[in-house]
This record gives structure tokens, sequence and C-alpha cells, in this order.
């Protein structure tokens, strides 16, 4: 079986090569054949070359199809290429097996794929920032590691985590999906929104104050999507600073206003999002959750 890894950047401007020569050394280290784009370090304004260089390179490795198209990270610049996106040819690519995975920006590919091809992508590690370490910098995180490597090889059939207590005994089945909330929000109302009922619903985000995390939760309220999943499952929500304001006010309080206003589950704990230790989601996959005292398991392979 071909073990043919791409890197690409599809976003934000890389801003050194150092870390993506890194993580494609180690990247090999492990097993995988690494390519790197050759647009993988174009620079323009603050993205990864402009808007054709970015598409073309999308387009460039969804026709080689390889076995794993990694990003090599995030920022800002997918929302540019979205209604010019060629979802069907991507789409081929994952039925010829390409597993594409990635975070943050790149949730909106994953849901775009999700809803112009029912593709099963992966939420997971980039490149740069997990795999592009230096050893002080805390070199790869091993959990990280393992499950990308068993979810990249088709052995991942299941993840689990610790939640709040309160909800033993839950069970749920439906299509996982989410990502980054910020990216799923700005994806509400237009052509590249999933749709999906009776869903997991898992969200992550960065650098977003607990008071913007419950109205970007309010907004997925209203417009009925929470109401629509059978559970929701939240991820890290760090890199925010704390304000005078607050007054006590913290994550855990906007987490406790949406509880009060859905009627479904909310589930912490999941270890997802930007931080070192994260595992890998099948975006688009049916799942099965369950609830035992505390600990929650998400399971796929069957």
């Amino acid at each position: 079986m071909s073990r043919s890894l791409t890197l690409y950047t599809p976003a934000g401007v890389l801003p050194q090569a150092q870390p993506l020569r890194r993580a494609a050394k180690r990247l090999g280290a492990l097993g995988f054949e690494v390519s790197i784009d050759e647009a993988a370090l174009a620079r323009h304004q603050r993205f990864a070359g402009d808007d054709d260089t970015r598409l073309a390179a999308l387009h460039r490795v969804a026709k080689s199809a390889p076995s794993v198209a990694m990003a090599t990270r995030g920022g800002y610049g997918m929302t540019r290429l979205l209604d010019r996106i060629d979802w069907q040819l991507l789409a081929r690519s994952v039925e010829q097996g390409t597993r594409w995975v990635g975070l943050s920006d790149l949730t909106s590919l994953q849901l775009g794929l999700l809803k112009h091809a029912k593709a099963v992508t992966w939420a997971g590690p980039m490149a740069c920032e997990d795999f592009g370490r230096t050893e002080e910098e805390g070199g790869v995180d091993d959990v990280t590691q393992d499950c990308f490597l068993e979810a990249m090889h088709g052995e991942l059939e299941a993840i689990g985590f610790r939640t709040e207590v309160g909800f033993d005994g839950l069970e749920a089945r439906g299509t996982l999906w989410g990502g980054n909330l910020s990216i799923v929000n700005s994806l509400l109302g237009t052509p590249h929104f999933p749709k999906v009922k009776g869903g997991i619903l898992f969200l992550e985000d960065i650098n977003e104050h607990p008071y913007r995390v419950e109205r970007s939760l309010l907004q997925l309220l209203q417009a009925g999507v929470l109401d629509d999943q059978k559970a929701i499952i939240l991820g890290d929500f760090g890199g925010w600073k704390k304000s005078p304001l607050d007054r006590g006010y913290t994550l855990k309080s906007a987490v406790e206003a949406l509880r009060a206003r859905t009627r479904t589950p909310i589930l912490t704990g999941l270890p997802f999002g930007h931080v070192r230790t994260k595992v890998c989601l099948p975006v688009g996959h049916r799942v099965d959750l369950v609830v035992q005292g505390r600990d929650v398991i998400a399971a796929w392979g069957h």
C-alpha cells in the first residue's frame, strides 16, 4: 500500500521554511514518502501565494491523490477559495484513498467536502505546528503522533476522553462533523455549510474570549443547528486573556448558558484543537458516542 504524503499550504503564509523541512524529515522517518508542493513556501501579503496559486496547489494535490494530503498550517485564506474549488476533483481523490488532514482554517475544506460530496476527511494535526517543532520547543507529542499514524493507516477505530459528571449513560449515533467554531459560523448561510441533522458536532477555537465563544454558540443555536444535533463535544478554547469586566465570567459560564438554552447535551474535554495533544477525528463518518461515568468513547470502527 502506498504511503505517499504531500505537504501543501492552502491558507496562511509560512513565515519560515525550517519548520516545514523539519516536519518533512520527521514524517519521512515515520515511513511516509513525503513530497512538498511546489507552492508551499509561496508568499503574497499574509497568504501562501495569491488565490490562484493556492487554488492551483489544492487542485494539484487532489489530482496526484496521495495517501495523505496534510496542510502545513491554517491561518486564513481557505474562505477565499470556496466558491472556486472543484469539489468533485477533491472528492475523486478521497475515493482513490486520499486522507485530507488538518484543522483550524481547514475546517472549511472539510465541511465543504462533506456538503458537496459527502466525503470523509480527517480533523487532525498539521505539519509545521505539530511535526515541525524543535526538540527545545517540545518536539512531537507522542499521543498526537500515534493517533495520526493509526488514522492515516486505517487502523484508528475510536477515541476516548474524560468529561464532566452528569452524562453517565448517554448514547448517541450520528454523523461526526464540525471543527473550528469561527469557521463553522462563517459558513452559515453559504452553499458550503452541511445541513447535518441528528449529528455529533465537535468544536474548538483559539484566542477567542469566552463571551465571543458564547455568542458564536448562540448563533448556531438560534440558527437551529444545535438543537438539530444529538450531542455537542467541545475541545480546547485556549489562548484568550481575562478582562477586568469578567467579574467571575469564564468559559464554564458560557457553556452553562448554552446548556440552559438547548436540549442537546454539551460535553467538554475533547483533546482537540490548537493544543499539542490532539486526536484525529473522521469528519463526515457516522460514529457511536457512549458515556460511562465520566468516560466518553466515540467509535466508528465496526
